[in-house]
């Protein structure tokens, strides 16, 4: 009780000082083909990002007003893909009800109505959470349809793996967290680094996640959540060796861009060993990895046809 107090404190005296900064009046900050973005635009996107990732609050003004912008940016262009290469874009009732679900239980809540309450103290309401989730999951459908061929699953190397395990009653799961960045040149890849080092020793990993990736797990933090240490690719195996708890990685080179790891936390789970539930969540895992690295390939490649202006 006495922490949902302290939030709401925040919350009030966060929008309060976001609303003096970005709507004095309301104009136009961007267009992005034929779409704009206005103050009042970036205004509520603070407010959204901010109920998905508290953290955020802890960043100035300015900090704060350039994640919101660049979220919406990449929403802009992918409901603009999405457009463009979907006759009817909706998904299924039951389908968008399932993910609106795991998006509130991931935050803590149980029910639809707690996050409701919850969504309140930030001013945001939950049709404005519906359609974000929505753009989203159309752009993972259309994902999937674009690359779904191009996946190539390993799954003797993975069943190897799995056996391999010292311990076969034991199953070693990490909590990581993620940054996924861009460079114009390799010759700009320590510079980049350094820059992002130094924020996450300022701001932390989270609220640096939210400044610099360009993964859409940049919304909460960068947070990727308990992953089965069993599904991890050897690249990612051997990036992670020897760090300690809340250490992160040197950049590891991915198709569209480098990855940041931090591993936030770890537990060892005690199970029968079942080898075909352990391969199908390595597939799933492995299969998610490659897509997100499809989809940050086509995001850079469709932002680069799309004219930008600010104004």
């Amino acid at each position: 009780m006495c922490f949902k107090k302290i939030l709401l404190v925040k919350c009030i005296l966060i929008f309060f000082l976001i609303g003096a900064s970005f709507s004095l009046e309301n104009k136009i900050i961007l267009k992005i083909d034929n779409n704009i973005i206005t103050s009042i635009d970036i205004e509520n996107e603070a407010k959204y990002l901010s109920a998905l990732n508290p953290k955020i609050m802890e960043l100035n003004d300015i900090e704060i007003f350039e994640i919101s912008k660049k979220s919406l940016i990449r929403e802009k262009i992918k409901k603009i893909e999405i457009l463009k290469n979907t006759s009817n874009p909706k998904l299924d009732d039951n389908l968008l009800d399932n993910i609106i679900q795991s998006k509130y239980m991931s935050l803590g809540y149980k029910t639809r109505d707690e996050f409701i309450e919850y969504l309140k103290n930030f001013d945001v309401k939950i049709d404005t959470v519906i359609k974000k989730i929505e753009i989203e999951a159309l752009w993972n459908q259309l994902i999937f349809f674009k690359f779904s061929k191009n996946l190539k699953i390993d799954k003797k190397n993975l069943i190897k793996k799995i056996k391999a395990s010292k311990d076969l009653r034991n199953t070693k799961e990490l909590f990581l967290k993620e940054i996924v960045f861009n460079i114009e040149t390799s010759s700009k890849l320590d510079e980049k680094y350094d820059l992002i080092k130094k924020s996450i020793l300022n701001d932390g990993f989270e609220n640096t996640a939210s400044i610099y990736s360009i993964s859409d797990t940049a919304k909460i933090g960068g947070v990727l959540g308990w992953v089965n240490a069993n599904s991890l690719s050897s690249k990612i195996d051997k990036a992670l060796f020897g760090l300690k708890l809340n250490e992160f990685s040197k950049p590891i080179a991915l198709p569209g861009g480098f990855l940041i790891l931090q591993i936030s936390d770890e537990r060892i789970i005690k199970t029968k060993l079942n080898i075909d539930k352990e391969l199908e969540q390595a597939i799933n895992t492995e299969t998610n990895r490659q897509l997100n690295q499809f989809s940050n390939i086509f995001f850079n490649k469709a932002k680069k046809e799309i004219t930008i202006n600010e104004i």
